[in-house]
């Protein structure tokens, strides 16, 4: 993992050239989506550079003939329009400051969280920005449980982390209507990671605790959805759980993975609507906690 600390001192160099709460009374002007360019940001982790596809991305790259979604979807935006991409993803990186303390002190190798080493660095005149943040942290908090850090109370311990990634999640939405407040947002909110081929062979325990996270972290994004901020329901969807899209860690999508979510996410764009559900069968896989 030492590769993952070496980007945490390269996302302040590149990442530097790329940069100049929630807040629903803001009604953006101009430039839209719809718009003839599109200045295009991507917060994530090692989705966002691709890893799993056929062709990943160096990290704060244009990386024009990337698989992953975010050089997917500027691909197709520029079907019809210009676009400016910047891509700050930084690879095992966490959304959550809070789950980055967290995981480091039970020994996870985490390089960053989005508040601290990406939103920094959005440019001011981005016009479309996409988040897909939780499935690191899922991991990271479900690894703590395990390890005791809930006690005997281990339902309460994680309402509480919950609660905490809600409010970092607040953070990061007011912080990037503030920086960039002619932006559209799109969220990607959080899937069953038990229900993803990595975690099939895991004890039921391990699953159950991702299980409770992951739909309480979804829960936390959906409620951000107002004015000019869409979700994109990753849940609630049957083919986010298709072993067919999934590389072979069964963790990050393949090629086929990818380029479903860039064409969802042009949807999205596209029509600036979303929809989220309250409650699905993907949300109850294994017995709940």
């Amino acid at each position: 993992m030492t590769i993952c600390r070496a980007l945490v001192l390269v996302v302040s160099i590149a990442a530097a050239a790329c940069g100049g709460g929630r807040d629903s009374s803001s009604t953006p002007t101009s430039p839209t989506p719809g718009s003839t360019t599109v200045r295009y940001t991507a917060l994530g982790a090692s989705d966002a550079t691709g890893i799993g596809g056929s062709v990943s991305c160096i990290p704060f790259t244009p990386c024009e003939n990337g698989t992953g979604y975010v050089p997917s979807l500027a691909r197709l935006l520029r079907g019809s329009r210009e676009v400016v991409l910047v891509n700050l993803g930084i690879p095992a990186a966490v959304l959550s400051p809070t789950i980055y303390t967290l995981g480091r002190q039970y020994g996870r190798d985490i390089p960053a969280n989005f508040i601290d080493r990406e939103l920094p660095f959005v440019p001011a005149d981005s016009t479309l920005i996409t988040v897909l943040g939780g499935p690191n942290d899922v991991n990271a908090l479900g690894d703590a449980a395990l390890k005791g850090a809930g006690g005997s109370d281990v339902k309460g311990y994680l309402d509480s982390q919950i609660r905490a990634f809600g409010s970092d999640y607040d953070r990061l939405v007011q912080g990037l209507r503030s920086r960039a407040p002619n932006a559209f947002l799109i969220l990607i909110n959080v899937p069953n990671m038990a229900a993803l081929p990595y975690a099939t062979g895991q004890p039921l325990q391990a699953r159950q605790g991702l299980q409770y996270i992951s739909t309480g972290f979804t829960r936390e994004i959906n409620r951000q959805a107002a004015g000019r901020v869409a979700v994109l329901d990753a849940m609630c969807d049957p083919q986010t759980y298709a072993a067919s899209a999934f590389s072979s860690d069964g963790f990050h999508p393949n090629d086929s993975g990818y380029a479903y979510l860039a064409q969802r996410l042009l949807a999205v764009v596209n029509s600036e609507t979303s929809s989220t559900a309250t409650s699905c069968s993907q949300m109850t896989v294994v017995p709940g906690l």
